[in-house]
């Protein structure tokens, strides 16, 4: 009985992939960022911790934030991932 496995090198992405998805990325966050803007200015009028529209808003900023840095990170891991990959095969 024999098994099949798969390593990661295996895997190729193709770079239309990883760019798609980094934009995506990128317009997912704009709208989050758009969201938690006027989820803050509408509710901004009773600045308190119990201001659960203000708090969701502020969320929503923050979320944005970090949905752009992880989007682009992983357009940077994969620019140099192929950047480092071509010179590994040139050595063979």
């Amino acid at each position: 009985m024999t098994t099949k496995t798969a390593t990661i090198s295996q895997v190729q992405h193709s770079k239309s992939d990883v760019k798609r998805l980094v934009k995506a990325m990128t317009v997912i966050a704009w709208v989050v960022l758009a969201i938690g803007v006027v989820l803050s200015l509408v509710n901004l009028s009773h600045f308190s911790d119990r201001n659960v529209g203000l708090m969701v808003g502020i969320g929503f900023l923050i979320g944005s934030v970090h949905i752009y840095v992880i989007g682009t990170a992983i357009g940077l891991v994969h620019a140099r991932l192929n950047q480092e990959t071509p010179s590994n095969h040139s050595d063979n």
